[in-house]
């Protein structure tokens, strides 16, 4: 009997929990399906809208609270790490009064942001000397498009991790022409050997309105270009001044918005890139629309995955341009030359492999002091249409090269175009005493030949003397002092 009763109180406490949970599960299913007439649309996006303008919660870094939370209450309503204000440092633009539709200026509340992130106390480890680690602090764009009226600027030095993302930024009519939608630059007088140090650029894409450029960095150390799209510059899309190590890359620049066969591509100006400084990076990057797809004047640069075809050489356009005669020292790799080549002034230490030039695409060496040294142009391949281009041609307009050495073009793979190199093969037979072998239409500097190697092979039981007699103008003799039938193949290099 006491069994039968335990068991029946034991169902009934089942019974009464089931209930209970169905009624809790009831009331929480009730909310979630109430009518849309209930809550107008946008109520909640309104309601934390309201609750942004009366509490900041830009995750500025404060002091923990001398009161402990409830046991009761620690599990349902602390926080996760990731949405603890204290916890980090992102700061959102429209809480700052950001218009996201591109409607109003922005430019005021962006600075705010900024502002309030480049000006914490906290320092987390040591970056460069005189550079605050701000610990990662994002300026969060949210996806929304801004207008802005001016550049938005770093408003001061020596601040580093750090990174803005996420977003559009849009100049507007009355944008300066001489600015860029980001500048990340100080006053011309400083005393510090970099300004700032690891700041990100990511997710974002600049709309210049043809009234200035687009990314400006001077003297900042380890910056990164990650994932824009950078379009209606006027000047740059982005320069590079001083510094050092700023890598670009998966990104897309163009002054005007196309695909290639524009009607006003003759029409095309402005840089892509701008690289006036040393030890940079540009990677898998496209450059659709522009006068200069990236101009080079700083050393030790690298150039891969990059796709030029911002304005055709025909109408006065240049892919790449490597504008510092005498210490080059690029590497240009993997890279493809659509319809726009390249040109480089007095090349110092240049290689430039595994590219790929089409439409008559062609590489230009130009004399500014005559100057061409350890140049490697190997292992590419040029596609044309058959009208004569040369792949490689000189400009000696300044006056010729005089100082050649180390120079090596060979390799590459031809089709559509006339084959230039630093080095050249020929063969010929006869009978007589003098063999002439022309290799002007294949070598590169005229009335130049370094060294020579040639072999002469007879049938005849006879040993004649040979030698080598005249290389000028390109024209190798060899002579023999009997006359002969003889077979000769001949190897000469400029480049030695």
């Amino acid at each position: 009997m006491e069994i039968t009763m335990a068991r029946r109180a034991l169902m009934l406490s089942i019974v009464i929990l089931v209930g209970l949970v169905s009624l809790i599960v009831g009331n929480i299913s009730g909310r979630n399906l109430s009518p849309v007439g209930q809550f107008p649309s946008g109520f909640y996006r309104d309601h934390v809208r309201k609750m942004q303008s009366l509490v900041r919660h830009d995750s500025v870094s404060l002091p923990p609270t001398s009161v402990s939370p409830s046991p009761s209450l620690a599990t349902s309503a602390s926080p996760s790490p990731s949405e603890n204000p204290s916890s980090r440092r992102v700061y959102h633009v429209t809480s700052y009064g950001a218009d996201p539709t591109g409607k109003t200026d922005s430019i005021d509340a962006l600075i705010g942001a900024l502002s309030d992130a480049f000006n914490q106390d906290l320092s987390d480890g040591f970056l460069m000397n005189g550079i605050v680690n701000l610990g990662g602090a994002e300026i969060d764009l949210e996806g929304g498009t801004y207008s802005i009226s001016r550049p938005l600027r770093l408003p001061i030095t020596g601040r580093g991790n750090f990174k803005i993302q996420g977003g559009t930024l849009k100049a507007s009519d009355n944008f300066p022409t001489d600015g860029y939608l980001i500048d990340i630059s100080s006053a011309p007088a400083h005393d510090k050997e970099y300004d700032f140090e690891y700041i990100t650029l990511r997710d974002l894409m600049l709309d210049s309105n043809f009234t200035g450029g687009g990314i400006q960095v001077i003297n900042s150390l380890r910056t990164t270009i990650d994932n824009c799209y950078i379009a209606h510059f006027n000047t740059n899309g982005i320069l590079v001044q001083g510094g050092h190590e700023t890598y670009i890359r998966n990104s897309f620049l163009g002054q005007h918005i196309t695909a290639g066969s524009d009607p006003g591509e003759r029409n095309f100006s402005g840089t892509g890139i701008n690289l006036m400084s040393n030890d940079n990076a540009i990677t898998d990057v496209v450059i659709f629309s522009a006068g200069i797809g990236i101009m080079v004047s700083g050393q030790a640069n690298t150039l891969s995955g990059v796709h030029c075809y911002n304005k055709a050489t025909g109408f006065g356009g240049t892919g790449i341009y490597l504008k510092l005669p005498g210490l080059t020292q690029t590497r240009i790799v993997n890279c493809y030359l659509d319809y726009t080549g390249i040109v480089a002034e007095d090349p110092v230490q240049l290689h430039i492999s595994s590219s790929f030039f089409l439409g008559d695409a062609f590489i230009l060496l130009k004399s500014i002091h005559g100057v061409v040294n350890g140049v490697s142009i190997v292992d590419n391949m040029f596609s044309g249409f058959g009208k004569g281009i040369e792949i490689v041609q000189l400009d000696q307009s300044n006056g010729p090269f005089r100082k050649v050495d180390q120079v090596v073009v060979d390799r590459n793979v031809v089709n559509g175009m006339n084959i230039k190199s630093t080095i050249a093969k020929g063969t010929v037979q006869g009978n007589g005493s003098s063999w002439t072998v022309d290799f002007n239409p294949t070598l590169l500097f005229p009335n130049l030949i370094k060294n020579v190697q040639y072999s002469l092979s007879t049938p005849g039981s006879s040993f004649p003397n040979h030698a080598l007699r005249n290389t000028s103008n390109n024209r190798v003799v060899i002579e023999t002092d009997v006359s002969i039938s003889a077979k000769l193949l001949i190897i000469v290099d400029q480049g030695v």
